[in-house]
């Protein structure tokens, strides 16, 4: 896996819920920030895995596979095309500024290079003039400015509750209810067996996350527990 500086961001952290006895995570205490960085994952295109995790450490065979265009001689590719439309996809940018200290930079900057195109609102869609959209021809549902006025609407969800991360990642909501209903789960009867522990996050530690996602279902467990 590739090995960048970690820059320790200092107020990204994970508080695990851990059996002491099963040497395992049963689930963690998370932020909006952690789980928009955990939903972000959703959208790298596979070639940005592979750059960011480095192709050599990639189960299977992406690797060569991202390797045989590296070596593929542009004269060999169609002539409107590059290289880069395979080795550095991009996709629109929709980061939470908090989560930025657990992506590499060449991520970020991959990402933010990018600027929407914006059409001007249909005259006929009975909207006020100064409303765009980012779909060509189509009618105009709000002011382009209302989707990004409000820093509180940066990322995938809402940060007015605590989310529970379980060790293969389902997320859902927190609750003293769904607390309890999990160590039920987990047929857990001496409590003196758990700890509390709460992890700072950094750029290693997202890289960590996202190679653990793609091969186990004890993701936690076996990014924090590593011996």
């Amino acid at each position: 896996m590739a090995t960048y500086s970690d820059t320790n961001t200092g107020n990204l952290s994970l508080k695990l819920l851990i059996d002491t006895k099963n040497k395992k995570v049963l689930f963690a205490e998370a932020s909006k920030d952690v789980v928009d960085f955990l939903f972000t994952l959703l959208q790298f295109p596979l070639a940005t895995v592979l750059k960011l995790l480095s192709k050599e450490s990639v189960v299977g065979s992406l690797g060569n596979l991202y390797s045989s265009v590296e070596n593929l001689n542009h004269v060999y590719m169609q002539p409107n095309l590059s290289k880069d439309l395979l080795l550095n996809p991009t996709i629109l940018p929709y980061f939470s500024p908090s989560i930025t200290g657990l992506l590499p930079s060449a991520a970020i900057n991959n990402h933010s290079q990018i600027t929407p195109k914006l059409y001007r609102c249909n005259s006929g869609c009975g909207i006020a003039g100064n409303t765009v959209t980012d779909v060509y021809n189509s009618r105009c549902a709000a002011p382009a400015t209302s989707a990004h006025s409000n820093d509180n609407n940066n990322g995938f969800v809402k940060e007015v509750i605590t989310y529970m991360i379980m060790d293969n990642l389902v997320i859902q909501p927190m609750s003293t209810i769904s607390s309890i209903t999990m160590l039920n789960q987990f047929n857990v009867k001496d409590v003196g067996v758990l700890k509390e522990s709460v992890f700072q996050l950094g750029i290693n530690d997202g890289l960590k996350l996202l190679k653990a996602s793609m091969e186990s279902e004890k993701v936690l467990t076996s990014v924090f527990l590593a011996s």
